[in-house]
């Protein structure tokens, strides 16, 4: 057998072996993305549960029910059923729409401490990942709270003529940050056609004193909410805030 011959058989040999290693390669990424792309069964919160509620309690409630899932959207050691947290209690409030997981589920007497500063009480907060600085707000961070008022946010509509932004609390300390859920948002266009989709969200908590508590209550049920991360160089402070008609003001 000739040199030449010899070459060409390895050559189309290495050939062969590079197309069954591309095909191997494809049919893995397909099989990866249709993985990630079926629905898994989860179960989620149909209505609001409260720290140290029992699961018990829940179900007879009807406050959860199994749900379809894109198998990418699935947390980590989400539920199928409530069986190996059937004797225990929420260690931290649940919402509406989250998938259930058992890091929020404990025995009585469970729930985590955490550190109020001095006579200030904790307030908790449900916000998506951009009103929280995408995740980068922690426990020990200082955040200022911003408030807009009439603009779509979820479900809330307060009836005002124009939108507006303000600063609600300049200087507010963050003493917990929940783990971080799903929650369902419907939109309806100007054809009437809706649009759902699952909007991550995560539980902040803020240890405030009673007035700011009070204004921080009010404004998560009537307006969306926004933090913002400060440093110890920031520069925060009243203002008269903004409405749309001075988005392009001469400022």
């Amino acid at each position: 057998m000739g040199r030449r011959t010899v070459i060409l058989i390895a050559a189309f040999l290495i050939a062969g072996l590079g197309a069954s290693l591309v095909f191997l390669y494809v049919q893995g990424v397909d099989q990866r993305a249709q993985a990630e792309a079926e629905p898994v069964q989860v179960m989620t919160v149909t209505e609001p549960i409260a720290a140290g509620e029992s699961v018990a309690e829940a179900e007879k409630a009807g406050k959860f029910a199994l749900t379809e899932v894109a198998g990418a959207s699935v947390l980590d050691n989400a539920l199928s059923d409530t069986t190996t947290i059937a004797d225990q209690v929420a260690v931290t409030p649940l919402y509406k729409g989250e998938q259930v997981v058992a890091a929020k589920f404990g025995q009585i007497g469970s729930q985590s401490r955490i550190s109020i500063p001095g006579k200030a009480i904790a307030v908790s907060v449900q916000l998506s990942d951009p009103q929280r600085v995408a995740g980068f707000v922690s426990p020990g961070s200082q955040v200022a709270v911003f408030s807009t008022v009439g603009a779509s946010c979820e479900t809330k509509n307060v009836n005002i003529a124009q939108p507006f932004t303000g600063l609600l609390l300049e200087d507010a300390p963050v003493v917990g940050v929940g783990q971080t859920g799903l929650s369902s948002t419907t939109t309806v266009s100007e054809n009437g056609e809706q649009t759902t989709e699952e909007v991550p969200t995560t539980v902040l908590t803020l240890g405030l004193d009673q007035a700011d508590a009070e204004k921080l209550i009010l404004a998560s049920q009537a307006s969306c909410l926004s933090v913002g991360l400060r440093t110890d160089k920031s520069v925060v402070g009243p203002s008269p805030g903004v409405a749309f008609a001075d988005l392009f003001g001469e400022g």
